[in-house]
Formats: structure tokens, sequence, C-alpha cells
């Protein structure tokens, strides 16, 4: 029996436009009706695309000019993320099932957010000593937003998000000081 996905708990569930918002990304909101393609495979792959209402199919066409359906997405979905791992054109087409809307993000302005969080995170493991051979410190002193702001380079609501992100996580705690725990690195590891 095959397992079925495992799912964000409602609690920890990413929201993108509370992201979006608190990173200052740059970003369109387009509305389209049922049966308006979105990108067509071939096309340059330049963006990142998130459906905030209504239902997109992903398909592909093979040589012979068959259609296969490979996904149907919905609210809170993110496609065309394939610009992010290099493919530099797009490998299917995306179509409005539905009326859609769909917030399209820049690929080098999200890649600019991604690489925040984590030298944010970096910066914060180096303040606790992972990965010395010495009495590792776990706790820090509490550093205002914008101290850590400028020793990442990016702005304070950044950071304030991301902190925030951070702690609802389970990877810090703060109230005072800051506790950073070893559970951080996966920010750091995963590509």
């Amino acid at each position: 029996m095959p397992r079925k996905p495992r799912r964000t708990p409602p609690s920890r569930k990413f929201n993108a436009q509370e992201f979006l918002d608190s990173s200052g990304v740059k970003r369109v909101i387009a509305k389209y009706p049922g049966r308006r393609v979105i990108f067509s495979q071939g096309d340059p792959a330049t963006d990142v695309m998130y459906i905030q209402d209504g239902e997109v199919k992903l398909s592909v066409l093979s040589k012979t000019g068959r259609e296969a359906v490979i996904a149907m997405l919905g609210p809170g979905d993110f496609f065309g993320e394939g610009c992010l791992a290099g493919q530099p054109m797009r490998m299917g087409t995306a179509t409005a099932a539905a009326a859609s809307t769909i917030l399209t993000i820049d690929k080098t302005e999200m890649v600019r957010v991604l690489h925040d969080e984590k030298r944010l995170a970096r910066a914060l493991l180096l303040l606790a000593r992972y990965g010395r051979d010495d009495t590792p410190v776990r706790s820090i002193p509490a550093l205002s937003q914008e101290v850590l702001a400028e020793m990442v380079g990016t702005t304070r609501s950044r950071v304030n998000f991301f902190m925030n992100k951070f702690r609802r996580l389970g990877f810090i705690e703060y109230n005072g000081g800051i506790t950073i725990k070893k559970s951080l690195l996966s920010v750091v590891l995963h590509d």
C-alpha cells in the first residue's frame, strides 16, 4: 500500500503571502480565466509561480503531440520552480484549470530571499559556535534584529520574518537571549 504524503501540521503551514510580504520580494499578481495558458513547454524559465486561488494543470507534450497531465495544483502550491534548479526552459505547460489568481516571483528575487534565510541561519550557528571542537556555546546574548541584519547584509524586516519562522519551526528560542538548536543546521544543509 503506497504511503500518503506527509502534510505540514496547520500550525506550522508555510504562509507564502506572509513570507512574500515580509521579505520584500517584488512580485506580480495576475488573474487567469479557466483554460488560459500561464506558460508553455519550451518558454524561458524566468519565474516561480504561487497559486493564491484556483487550480492549475501541469502537462507535457510528447514528440508525437500527445498531452500527458502530470499534476493538478491548487491554492498554496508553487509551480515553475525548475528555474531555481537551473532549467533554462519550461519542461511543461501550465494552464489555469479554473479561474485562478497567480502570484509570479522573478527567479533572481526568489533566489535572493532564499539566500538571505541561509545567511541568517549560518550567522546564528557561527555565533553559537556549532561545529567547533571546544565546548560549543548554544545560547548567545541578545542581539537586536538590526545588528543581525547588518551581519548578514539584509533588512531588519527579513531578519524578523526568518527569526519568527525559525522559532515557529523549533530551530531557535528567543526571549531576551537566543538559544540555537542543532536542528537549525538543516536550513543551511538543505538545498
